[in-house]
């Protein structure tokens, strides 16, 4: 079965979260995703947030910038908040938009490179596992959590261009694809990140989100789209409103109430 949510995004202002939080789970909502974005709400404290004021609603972050974080307050971040709100919490992780990380003074001259020290330090922190670790972005001497999560910590990569959904295979659990991929390009996409699964021996579940744009107001050409999605290989599509939407609280109650049913 396709896991189903929505999105809040950023441009609403924190203090109006709580509203949209409680009608995505008074509606029976799975789902509500936030986003990271430079610079407008931290993801760990709406994420941490959203989950202390319900009580099923699973939430993702879509994505965490890892040139803004140090790998070992990442994984302190991550392992307190899916200890505090068990199987409820998914942790989605990216390059992030490399003019804001060049404004914030971290832009990597390698993402990839970043991303493959950063997770391949970040697993085995979350593991419980003693790290020690000396890269070209990545440096940790003898690192281990004192709480780490009670059950292994699926991470999942976003990507867009080739290098980073192969790396995305490579290194991640999942993979997010952003709203403005074509589902055209889906079988592609997925032959890449085959390729990075291949490449580092990697096997199981590796999980395809894709965030996907809602037909505003249009419950079945919706569903219509979110089963294209499923049936083309995405495990988890998430509606995404329009940048000017005007009611997020409706859309979230439209995800829940009318898409919802027409998917599952």
């Amino acid at each position: 079965m396709t896991i189903f949510g929505a999105i809040a995004r950023p441009n609403l202002p924190p203090e109006r979260i709580r509203e949209v939080a409680l009608a995505a789970e008074e509606a029976g909502l799975g789902e509500l995703w936030v986003w990271e974005d430079s610079f407008w709400e931290g993801g760990v404290a709406m994420s941490a947030a959203l989950l202390g004021m319900t009580e099923r609603l699973r939430v993702g972050v879509g994505l965490f910038p890892v040139p803004l974080r140090n790998v070992a307050l990442a994984a302190m971040e991550i392992a307190a908040v899916d200890r505090l709100f068990p199987g409820r919490f998914v942790a989605g992780l990216g390059h992030g938009v490399q003019e804001w990380m060049g404004q914030a003074g971290v832009r990597a001259r390698s993402p990839m490179t970043l991303m493959r020290e950063y997770i391949g330090a970040l697993r085995p922190l979350l593991s419980g596992e003693e790290v020690t670790v000396s890269g070209d972005y990545v440096n940790l001497d003898r690192v281990t959590l004192v709480w780490p999560p009670s059950a292994p910590t699926r991470l999942h990569v976003g990507g867009v261009g080739p290098n980073s959904l192969r790396v995305s295979g490579e290194v991640g659990d999942g993979t997010i694809l952003v709203s403005d991929t074509a589902l055209d390009d889906l079988p592609r996409i997925l032959g890449l990140i085959h390729e990075g699964r291949a490449a580092s021996g990697r096997s199981g579940e590796h999980q395809v989100t894709a965030f996907v744009s809602a037909e505003a107001g249009d419950a079945q050409a919706t569903a219509q789209r979110v089963r294209a999605w499923a049936r083309a290989g995405a495990d988890r599509v998430v509606l995404e409103p329009s940048a000017d939407a005007p009611d997020p609280v409706g859309f979230v109650r439209f995800a829940a109430l009318e898409v919802q049913p027409l998917v599952d």
